[in-house]
């Protein structure tokens, strides 16, 4: 349990989430989070150089992301910080507030900032030399697409853990179609009153189209309306499967970041300093091969565990939730009802750019429960490798 660290109520910001081959296509990630992040403390009035360590949360490369941290705290203009680059698929975000968080919680940081960022669209292709192959044949590899489809040690695409978990657990067609759409209802609702929920936490990302243009992207890209219909009669992704494009996620670009730091340092970048929020405690698992989706269950019973909470005293559930079953078997095995979570967006519907993924879910977090007065937030969810991690925060 940490009894030390908080982040400022509003000390964060998530871009609006463009689908892969959108309006952020072609940005470099590191170089656009920066930029967004340079803005955003302008906007506040911050000095960067506030910042001692900046923690870089990447998962997919860009260009010359071997400097990628202390590159990242350059642009920013927090010059003197080092940086280090975090890299744990959708679990990315939740790492680096862990880590931060540790290390203010020791005395090893005042002020940490994490960026958070990733470019689904236009992955690199690597190439590797073989000279040992049939005429010295080129290994190759296409980063995002290639994973997506096979991890190497369990040997299987992502959407085959989430039919494992389905097929074990008795989880129907049904069920996730069902799901989907409430998730759907959920994030249209955080559009309501010309989007006013998004707009208490949400930043504009720039793009620089030519020396003349720039355009601001203000509002997720490439949402897909959901409707009952609509999912009924969509093919399952795998024959016989459970999950349909429209109950998995998509990828997306984007980028987001947290401040984090001490208590009376939180209350000083507050924008309201009688709302603080809490870091309370980090939980992780790991489950058997081509099973991702239960790893999140022992992830967040350790988090819930260390905060000294069960599930019934939070305030609110966000997770990351690349499939429909991912809720669906969360709930039944923490006992709540899976159409109360995630209230106002999650990355099932707005998106999967995997670093700041469940940065985004966090923050949507942190304000939900914020609007509700106050308590505790659980945020939880899978990566690569039949991960998880998961968080609890405390607000008000």
């Amino acid at each position: 349990m940490l009894t030390k660290v908080y982040i400022p109520y509003g000390g964060y910001y998530s871009t609006p989430f463009a689908r892969w081959q959108g309006s952020l296509a072609n940005e470099h990630a590191i170089q656009l989070g920066a930029d967004t992040s340079k803005r955003w403390f302008a906007e506040k009035n911050w000095d960067p150089a506030m910042f001692d360590f900046v923690y870089l949360g990447i998962t997919i490369g860009q260009p010359q992301w071997f400097y990628g941290g202390p590159w990242a705290s350059a642009l920013m203009g927090a010059e003197s910080a080092p940086g280090m680059v975090i890299s744990q698929a959708c679990t990315t975000s939740a790492t680096c507030i862990c880590q931060a968080s540790v290390g203010v919680e020791t005395g090893l940081y005042q002020n940490v900032y994490c960026l958070m960022v990733d470019r689904c669209s236009n992955g690199p292709h690597t190439v590797w030399p073989n000279p040992k192959g049939p005429g010295g044949e080129v290994l190759s590899e296409n980063w995002l697409m290639d994973n997506f489809g096979r991890d190497p040690w369990a040997k299987n695409a992502m959407i085959q853990t989430a039919e494992n978990v389905a097929d074990e657990a008795g989880i129907t067609r049904e069920q996730c179609d069902a799901l989907a759409l409430r998730r759907y209802e959920q994030y249209k609702d955080g559009l309501d009153d010309d989007r006013a929920f998004q707009k208490r936490y949400m930043f504009p990302a720039e793009v620089k189209l030519s020396k003349k243009k720039t355009i601001f992207l203000e509002a997720d890209e490439g949402v897909t309306e959901s409707t009952a219909e609509g999912l009924a009669g969509l093919r399952p992704v795998i024959p016989d499967g459970v999950h349909t494009f429209g109950s998995q996620t998509h990828p997306a670009d984007g980028n987001c970041g947290v401040a984090v730091t001490t208590r009376d340092q939180a209350k000083a970048l507050s924008r309201d300093p009688e709302i603080e929020i809490q870091v309370i405690s980090y939980g992780y698992a790991r489950e058997k091969k081509g099973f991702m989706a239960k790893a999140v269950v022992p992830a967040a019973r350790m988090a819930l565990e260390k905060a000294g909470i069960t599930v019934q005293d939070t305030a609110a559930i966000k997770t990351h939730n690349p499939f429909a079953v991912n809720d669906i078997y969360l709930a039944r095995e923490l006992n709540f009802d899976a159409d109360t979570i995630n209230n106002f967006g999650c990355s099932l519907i707005f998106g999967h750019p995997q670093a700041p993924t469940a940065g985004r879910c966090i923050i949507e977090g942190i304000e939900e429960v914020a609007v509700k007065g106050g308590g505790y937030l659980l945020w939880a969810g899978c990566a690569a490798g039949d991960t998880a991690a998961a968080m609890v925060l405390k607000i008000g």
